[in-house]
């Protein structure tokens, strides 16, 4: 047990205030009992406002293309929020595209560059949500292009900027490489990865999932000029339904699915709910509220980067707290029975993100016996499409996932570290 280096949490007052902005984030919406809700990498805890703003405008019948009032109010709403996604991904050129989820803008995306440029081999790796890795593997199959993939590191639980770049040559047609991991947490060097990957082929095509990193994280297109980047909003504080991709200029020229009537680089297919729109307003409005609490900026991108940057800093003490413990209580690396999985030390190369295992205990079973004590984790297992080819690159056949989020108390990941003791005890006797 240690004393938890609290200097880079948010204040109690500030901690306070945060938790009045998310629905339920003590409690059970269905029966109203306390319950610590540990998945958010799942699905993340949801901003009143976020979702308060999509119902308001979402009742509105009104079509922002038409030229009366409200019709004009619904179309500032969207460039508003497309201004604000811009703000999210420091995007200064380019194009945004909207799509039903993250995962059906990768598969549209990864299509439109493998059918268009030239090239005999696609790059990923191991680590990828499906949604990323499908996507390669059904246009290379489709094309006849070989597929090559980066194993991940046992250590770090990420994949190696070198383990990348050795499988690209002039042959390359797409890299498509994912932020961080939905299992270990770890984040990889994209900014290392673009700039060496460039160095062996200029005009490479990069694709870089970003959906688990967002919330946790600054993402920067200026500091990692990709072609395609893809964040999802159900997992950003706002709602389901939706899915955001960055295009580069060179992309959104390229042959896509597309009115004709339309120009070549609009790749919006019908129409938006602007709904959404406000509630991605919404979020950055809440980002740079709390860059405010720290700064007496001005611009939007710099409070931004400062809210982005505290949420980060308070979830790495968070994530601290979980593995060392505090003065009340032990860590899970301390805990008998308890194994960290891809235990990474430098906390600054993670988010918010632990995959363990009490021992003699199946891993759905343990979810069931957390979730006895109104504690909602989540396991990963070989088994599941979703985890399977990361699991098994890792050598595990499944783990107990934790995702708390920044909104979580201390108290809160020690009530957690409380029960785990419990648990493993019981079991491990």
């Amino acid at each position: 047990m240690v004393q938890l280096k609290n200097e880079t949490l948010f204040s109690n007052a500030l901690l306070s205030e945060i938790r009045e902005k998310f629905a339920f984030v003590d409690t059970d919406p269905l029966t109203g009992k306390k319950r610590l809700f540990f998945d958010n990498a799942g699905g993340s805890y949801r901003l009143k406002t976020a979702n308060e703003k999509f119902a308001q405008f979402d009742l509105i019948p009104d079509h922002p293309q038409r030229d009366h009032e409200t019709a004009k109010l619904l179309h500032e709403v969207e460039q508003q929020g497309i201004d604000d996604i811009r703000t999210i991904f420091n995007a200064k050129q380019g194009k945004i595209a909207t799509y039903l989820t993250a995962s059906q803008a990768m598969f549209e995306m990864t299509g439109v560059i493998a059918e268009n440029i030239e090239g005999t081999n696609i790059v990923t790796t191991a680590l990828e949500h499906p949604s990323a890795f499908d996507a390669a593997t059904f246009y290379a199959n489709k094309l006849g292009k070989e597929l090559r993939v980066a194993p991940t590191n046992l250590i770090t639980g990420g994949v190696d900027v070198e383990e990348i770049t050795k499988l690209i040559d002039s042959d390359t047609c797409l890299l498509s490489v994912i932020y961080a991991s939905n299992i270990s947490g770890a984040i990889l060097d994209i900014e290392t990865i673009v700039k060496e990957a460039r160095k062996i082929k200029p005009d490479l095509y990069i694709i870089v999932d970003a959906v688990q990193h967002a919330p946790h994280g600054i993402i920067d297109i200026e500091k990692t000029p990709v072609d395609v980047m893809n964040i999802a909003p159900y997992k950003f504080f706002g709602v389901r339904g939706f899915g955001i991709a960055y295009l580069s200029e060179r992309v959104a020229k390229l042959p896509h699915h597309r009115l004709f009537g339309k120009e070549d680089d609009n790749l919006q297919l019908g129409s938006p709910a602007p709904g959404h729109f406000a509630s991605i307003s919404e979020i950055v409005n809440y980002v740079c509220w709390i860059g405010s609490q720290f700064s007496d900026k001005q611009d939007r991108r710099e409070l931004y980067v400062e809210g982005i940057t505290r949420i980060g800093l308070h979830e790495q003490a968070l994530l601290e707290a979980m593995l060392n413990g505090t003065e009340n209580v032990k860590g899970l690396r301390e805990i008998p029975g308890v194994t960290v999985y891809l235990d990474y030390e430098d906390l600054s190369k993670r988010d918010l993100i632990i995959a363990m295992r009490i021992e003699h205990l199946d891993f759905q079973e343990a979810v069931r016996q957390y979730g006895n004590e109104n504690v909602l984790v989540y396991d990963r297992v070989a088994t599941s499409i979703y985890s399977k080819r990361m699991l098994e690159s890792f050598g595990m056949e499944g783990a107990v996932r934790i995702s708390p989020l920044h909104c979580n108390t201390v108290e809160e990941i020690e009530e957690f570290l409380k029960v785990t003791q419990s648990i493993a005890a019981r079991v491990n006797g």
